[in-house]
C-alpha cells in the first residue's frame, strides 16, 4: 500500500541505512523508500569526484549553496546556486567544489541505488583512497556492482 511509503522529515533529519554515512551524504530519499525509482540526498560536496560513467543511472544535481565544477562529456561548467543538472546515463562526467565553503546540492539518482554505492564505499573506508584521494582502480571494484565505472590513468 503506498500509504505506507509516506515519509517527512523534519530539519537535519535522515534516512537511516545498512551503513552510518557522513554527515556530508544526507539520505532524504531511501532506494526502498521509493520502489527502486530513484534515490534523493542532500551532499556537501567536500571532496572532488573523478571522472566517471553511471551506464544505468541518470543522476539529477540541484545546488542549493555554493558552487559546484562539472565536467560532462568533452565542456566544463560552474553551476551556482538554484541551478540545476541533469548527467544521462552513459556520459562520462567528474564533479569538484569550485567555492569554500564547499557546495551542498541535491542529488536524485534515477533507478535508485546511490545511497547503497556510498555505503559500500564507506564501509571500505580508506581502502579507496591513494594519499588521501579517491583512487578510480581501487573504487572500480565496488563501483561496477552499480553499473558505474570511473576512468583510469594509463
Amino acid at each position: 500500500m503506498s500509504e505506507e511509503r509516506f515519509r517527512v522529515l523534519g530539519p537535519g533529519e535522515v534516512r537511516p541505512g545498512r551503513v552510518p554515512l557522513p554527515p556530508a551524504f544526507a539520505v532524504k530519499a531511501l532506494t526502498g523508500d521509493t520502489e527502486g525509482r530513484f534515490s534523493l540526498l542532500e551532499v556537501t560536496l567536500a571532496r572532488d569526484i573523478p571522472r566517471h560513467t553511471h551506464h544505468v543511472a541518470d543522476e539529477c544535481l540541484y545546488v542549493l549553496d555554493g558552487e559546484l565544477g562539472v565536467d560532462f562529456a568533452d565542456r566544463s561548467l560552474t553551476v551556482t546556486a538554484g541551478m540545476f543538472v541533469l548527467l544521462p546515463h552513459g556520459v562520462p562526467h567528474a564533479l569538484r567544489a569550485a567555492s569554500v565553503p564547499p557546495p551542498r546540492l541535491l542529488q536524485i539518482s534515477s533507478p535508485g541505488g546511490w545511497e547503497c554505492y556510498l555505503e559500500d564505499l564507506f564501509e571500505a573506508g580508506p581502502a579507496v583512497l591513494t594519499d588521501g584521494a579517491l583512487d578510480p582502480v581501487k573504487i572500480n571494484p565496488i563501483a561496477a556492482r552499480y553499473d558505474i565505472r570511473y576512468e583510469e590513468s594509463a
